[in-house]
């Protein structure tokens, strides 16, 4: 008698079974190219995004802004007129070899940035595990176990109650996305990343602005200092000759106290700005990690010199702030996570489909384990569908619609406060520009005031009062411009954050 192929005799074990040996993998290869295929076909339920519609306005109001002249020694650098948009590390535009040192080691020292950073690597990785749905999950497992049964046991037909069992198989399972529940996860866990990567552009946008606008109101105190610095001296000039003008029998005790007091005055004024400048030596050395005990920026003031007109900071097209924000970029991003969770939520109306499957071998000895009639496998199949949960599903989708909704009106609404943001800058400087030219005219008619009541005072024609009036008038003046002009240089860094820096959309990880 002629045996089947499918069946092999041996004479040391007798009649061995095996199957077919490509049977099992060609179900195998046209179940799941029939899965594949009817995954490929479904198109994922849910809305495709949108991104909320704004009407950008065609020109800000405040236009044609010149910043401020640049520090001592340096001098503004324009930008490319090609596009009209600041590019990469924009506090380069100040022509400041410090500053840019500075701003420099905030991308490697400081932990706000670094804190971000990890947070927008962990939405990277959720991205990851996301993705892992789409494919099969595969387990194996090996036992080996020596086993007995009682003999008492009811309905027992066994002759033996000792047995070992040896088994190693492996379990593979998998839901294909039919409905497009994955991709949906997937396409959230995506734009929650890219939000976090906005984020933390924002993070370092606000840091380096920070630092910027610290580093200049620094300056403008220095300026401050010189101007005290110069007034002291001269006020020490005019007691000296109060005294003179004492012994000469011309002056008075009261002129002497006047002067006196004047001084001194001064001088408290400028431990005062000495203290207010130490605050943010602390504060510049802290965002940029120094360690402060042995942190110090030597003085150099911002100049006060008119004949320096930079060129105007590049604002762009209005439309332009759009892509160029990163708060913007974060609230849009935002808004397609939450539109992709409402095809999540709608799959949940559809039935789970899964697919699995199982095989290894199992022997009561070792030394047949992985012999032919020990083979076991199955394939199955399975469907379910959630028929009655209360309204469950339609409330998870109307609350995914209605996240939806609110992070398009956020969204809206942090475009609405960006353009304000740019207008204010815009025009804080235009009229700080005025008030500086203004202020620049008050200081001139002090200086003119001052010397016309030394020369009165000299010549016998007043007293001391009236010089320490001119006197106190052209101090107060002075530390004004002093103040306006570093004004306008923290309204500059403003602006140029307020405009987005040199970052863009384009910077974020597709």
């Amino acid at each position: 008698m002629t045996l089947p192929k499918a069946i092999r005799v041996s004479q040391a074990t007798g009649p061995r079974v095996t199957r077919a040996p490509h049977a099992f993998a060609f179900a195998a290869r046209v179940g799941l190219a029939a899965a594949l295929a009817a995954v490929c076909g479904c198109k994922p339920v849910g809305p495709n995004y949108q991104r909320p519609s704004y009407d950008a306005p065609d020109a800000y109001k405040e236009a044609g802004v010149t910043p401020p002249p640049a520090p001592k020694g340096g001098s503004w650098q324009s930008a490319s007129p090609s596009d009209g948009m600041l590019k990469g590390k924009w506090w380069e535009v100040f022509n400041d070899p410090q500053l840019n040192q500075f701003e420099e080691r905030i991308g490697t020292t400081n932990q706000s940035l670094h804190s971000a950073l990890e947070a927008y690597f962990a939405a990277r990785d959720q991205v990851k595990i996301a993705r892992a749905a789409y494919s099969p999950t595969l387990a194996v497992n090996a036992s080996a176990s020596r086993n007995k049964v009682s003999y008492d046991r009811p309905l027992n037909n066994i002759t033996h109650t000792n047995y070992r069992d040896f088994v190693a198989d492996g379990q593979a399972n998998w839901e294909p996305d039919f409905w497009g529940q994955i991709r949906r996860t997937v396409e959230g866990a995506n734009a929650a990343a890219q939000a976090s990567n906005a984020s933390m552009a924002n993070v370092a946008l606000s840091l380096q602005s920070e630092l910027a606008e610290d580093y200049f109101n620094l300056r403008g105190l220095d300026l401050q200092k010189q101007l005290l610095d110069r007034n002291i001296q001269e006020l020490a000039d005019q007691l000296d000759l109060t005294i003179r003008r004492r012994k000469g029998g011309i002056g008075t005790d009261a002129d002497v106290a006047l002067a006196q007091t004047q001084l001194d005055t001064t001088k408290a004024q400028l431990i005062d700005v000495g203290v207010a400048r130490a605050e943010y030596e602390h504060a510049i050395g802290t965002i940029a990690e120094y360690k402060l005990n042995k942190f110090s920026i030597a003085p150099e003031p911002l100049s006060l010199d008119p004949d320096k007109t930079p060129p105007q900071i590049p604002v762009g097209l209005p439309s332009q702030l759009l892509e160029r924000r990163p708060d913007i970029a974060q609230a849009e991003r935002q808004a397609a996570q939450a539109n992709a969770q409402i095809g999540v939520a709608i799959s949940a109306f559809y039935p789970n489909i899964n697919l699995s499957g199982s095989g290894g071998y199992e022997s009561a000895h070792a030394g047949t384990w992985f012999d032919g009639p020990s083979a076991l496998w199955s394939l199955g199949a399975q469907a379910s569908e959630l028929l009655i949960d209360g309204g469950k599903r339609r409330a998870v989708t109307q609350q995914a619609r209605d996240q939806l909704e609110s992070s398009a009106a956020n969204y809206k609404n942090v475009v609405f406060l960006a353009f304000n943001e740019v207008e204010d800058k815009l025009s804080d400087l235009r009229i700080l520009q005025e008030e500086e030219n203004a202020q620049r005219t008050a200081v001139e008619d002090a200086l003119h005031s001052l010397e016309i009541s030394n020369k009165r005072y000299k010549g016998g024609a007043t007293d001391y009062l009236e010089v320490l009036t001119a006197e106190t008038t052209l101090i107060q003046n002075q530390r004004t411009e002093a103040t306006l002009r570093s004004r306008r240089y923290a309204s500059s860094v403003e602006l140029i954050r307020a405009l987005g820096g040199g970052w863009d959309v384009t910077q974020i990880p597709k």
